[in-house]
């Protein structure tokens, strides 16, 4: 992730950081931990790891929940700026996968 803007409280642990790509794996230890607002700088994958939900808020000030299935990736073009927060009531994570170059 890029450009963060503010603090959340999961846990981020970088296990690839070169000139290509960062895996970055994001761990929400219990429900309402978040990522903190932060804007995307570069196109991602994220691959859940753990069946689920993710409430995701957006500047215009609402709030969306995102279903996920674990192991079941999805894309995202890079712009995006948001808050994800952990809606389960158990802890859980995913491997985001930030493309830095062609």
């Amino acid at each position: 992730m890029c450009e963060d803007t503010s603090k959340g409280s999961a846990i981020a642990s970088v296990f690839i950081d070169n000139d290509r790509v960062r895996v970055t794996q994001w761990r929400f230890p219990k429900k309402g931990d978040n990522t903190g607002w932060h804007t995307h700088e570069h196109d991602y994958v994220v691959v859940p790891l753990f069946d689920g939900i993710l409430e995701i808020d957006n500047p215009d000030g609402s709030r969306s929940i995102a279903k996920l299935t674990n192991g079941v990736p999805y894309y995202r073009d890079l712009g995006v700026q948001h808050d994800v927060i952990n809606g389960n009531d158990f802890e859980c994570a995913f491997v985001e996968i930030e493309i830095l170059s062609q």
